[in-house]
């Protein structure tokens, strides 16, 4: 009889479930749902019900949900989920892409003292991604809220919590709120005495090891859900963290993961801490680091660039000197989320196809120089590793060829199409069985898949996009109205 475990991939857009037998690695059903995503200027943020939804929708699409032995939940970070003391949310999550805690995260800098403390005693420097940026703005905007907040809760918590009913996380997802410590391995309690913040530790999840189990699934949610009442629940953990683990990534192999946003990172053996935020020093799910940079544009800011332009994404043509930058939603590396997005080099001959291609290209180059931001506070990039893609662009032929030709580097393409969910698949199958995550991930195979050889890097593009950008960031910051 077959042993079925179920991964979540809860991301900005969707939420993804798939099936996989334990014991042959095999997916064996999928579904999907998608998410609605409301807000404009700066504002971005989903109901937290609207992922319940979709997570039971997307388990009865599999037609597998009541064989499923173990589950877990691998989340986009960052949201702020606020519940009431009976668990409901109180208000919709603020998502990691809005970005109007900006000034928050500025201020919550200061106030302890400095960029250099935080790297050093966190692991990361505030922005408005972050998790307590977003609760310092909720503070200071919406109190009687904040007043009436139970409990926080991070994205897959929400999930987690509504499978098992514990209010539980682990240190991957918990080292991007910037109230974690990857030093101490615990919450902050400077951090949390923060003026702006003002929180206790009993009001956050508890934090859990990379195998430890969350719980099972209760009566309620198994009704909801159709999945076994009793079926083990994993601790789950932040989307980048899912995805090393769906990849059973070795120290140094380099990631870059295309989606929404764009974030490249690698598993170090070493903790990180960069002063100047432009890498997050986050811990992964396994007891490592998970050193990350992370670009607000990456998938959609190219469908937008290709809609305003009539073309289909992959119908391009040599940029030709056509720098762009890409800042439709602001931007976090480099930390600018009042930026613009900016076009550089246009002529009456400029073909449309050229201006597309430099969209990616512009992608592409800000994802690499984090890369080497990566390389120079962490253990380091592997030289000799292909620098892999995930990500829904993944597959783009213009994507594959724009990061093969700018990086130089052979490129890998993993088989597997939802490396988050499978990270989070096995995950559930290490607490299940009792296995080290690495020893799931290599049984099952899952970094097989098409290598690309390195081809002559093209210094040239390079350097124009790294020129335009560093004059061009003072300029594009246009201040914003804030709501």
């Amino acid at each position: 009889m077959r042993t079925l475990v179920a991964g979540v991939d809860c991301s900005t857009q969707s939420t993804k479930v798939v099936v996989v037998d334990a014991d042959k690695g095999e997916t064996v059903g999928v579904g999907r749902a998608e998410h609605s995503v409301e807000g404009s200027e700066g504002v971005r943020e989903t109901h937290p019900d609207v992922w319940w939804q979709a997570l039971i929708s997307a388990l009865r699409q599999t037609n597998l949900a009541g064989e499923v032995a173990a589950i877990s939940v691998a989340g986009q970070q960052h949201g702020l989920v606020c519940l009431d003391e009976s668990g409901k949310p109180l208000r919709p999550a603020m998502l990691w892409n809005d970005t109007r805690a900006a000034p928050d995260a500025a201020n919550l800098v200061d106030a302890f003292g400095g960029a250099t403390r935080w790297a050093a005693r966190v692991g990361v420097v505030p922005v408005a991604s972050f998790t307590a940026s977003k609760w310092a703005w909720l503070r200071r905007n919406e109190p009687a809220i904040a007043d009436r907040t139970a409990a926080i809760r991070l994205p897959h918590d929400f999930l987690t919590g509504r499978l098992c009913g514990a209010g539980v996380t682990d240190r991957g997802d918990a080292s991007g709120t910037a109230w974690w410590s990857s030093k101490t391995e615990a919450y902050d309690p400077e951090v949390l005495a923060l003026p702006a913040i003002g929180l206790t530790a009993d009001r956050l999840p508890r934090v859990l090891g990379p195998t430890e189990q969350a719980g099972v699934v209760t009566a309620a949610a198994a009704a909801e859900s159709g999945l076994p009442e009793g079926a083990i629940v994993g601790p789950g953990t932040g989307d980048n963290m899912g995805a090393a683990l769906g990849l059973g990534l070795r120290p140094g192999v380099p990631v870059l993961s295309l989606g929404t946003s764009g974030t490249v990172f690698l598993v170090s053996e070493t903790r990180t801490a960069d002063p100047t935020g432009d890498v997050a020093g986050f811990a992964d799910a396994t007891g490592r680091f998970l050193p990350l940079a992370c670009t607000l544009n990456c998938t959609l800011a190219i469908d937008r660039v290709a809609a305003w332009l009539h073309l289909d994404r992959e119908n391009v043509a040599p940029s030709g000197g056509v720098v762009m930058l890409p800042y439709l939603d602001g931007e976090r590396t480099p930390n600018l989320p009042d930026a613009s997005g900016a076009v550089f080099g246009l002529r009456h001959t400029t073909d449309p196809r050229a201006i597309l291609m430099a969209a990616y290209e512009g992608a592409i180059v800000g994802l690499l120089d984090a890369l080497g931001a990566i390389d120079a506070c962490s253990s380091g990039v592997n030289p000799d590793a292909p620098l892999i893609l995930v990500g829904g662009g993944a597959n783009g032929e213009t994507w594959q060829r724009v990061a093969q030709r700018l990086s130089g580097r052979p490129i890998e393409v993993p088989h597997i199409r939802d490396v988050v969910g499978m990270g989070a698949a096995v995950q559930a199958a290490a607490v299940l069985r009792h296995e080290e995550p690495a020893d799931v991930a290599a049984r099952w195979g899952t970094a097989s898949g098409v290598l690309l050889p390195a081809v002559p890097r093209d210094t040239e593009t390079m350097a124009l996009h790294r020129s335009l950008r560093v004059l061009a960031s003072a300029a594009v910051q246009t201040r914003r109205p804030r709501p």
